[in-house]
C-alpha cells in the first residue's frame, strides 16, 4: 500500500506483489490514523522500528507499507 497526502485527504493505492500493477481499489481518508488502522488490519509487521517508520512517514506525508493480505482482503481490492 502505497500513501500520499493531498490536499482533498490521504490517497492510498494498491499494488500487486510486483510492484508496478495497480490494483482497481484506491481509498481516500481524512484522518492519517486510519491509515495505521488499515495496516494493522493487513497485517503489516508491527515492530517498535516500523512503527517509528511508519509515524515518520506519515509526517512526511508519502510512504509505503508491505501488506499480508487474507484472500478475502485482498479481493475487496480487486
Amino acid at each position: 500500500m502505497h500513501f500520499m497526502s493531498t490536499a482533498k485527504g490521504w490517497h492510498c493505492q494498491f499494488l500487486e506483489e510486483d510492484l508496478k500493477t495497480p490494483l482497481r481499489r484506491r481509498l481516500t481518508f481524512q484522518d492519517p490514523s486510519k491509515i495505521e488502522e488499515m495496516a494493522e488490519k493487513g497485517g503489516a509487521v508491527r515492530t517498535s522500528e516500523g512503527t517509528q517508520i511508519m509515524e515518520y512517514a506519515l509526517k512526511q506525508g508519502r510512504g509505503s507499507v508491505w501488506l499480508n493480505l487474507t484472500e478475502e482482503q485482498y479481493r475487496k481490492l480487486k
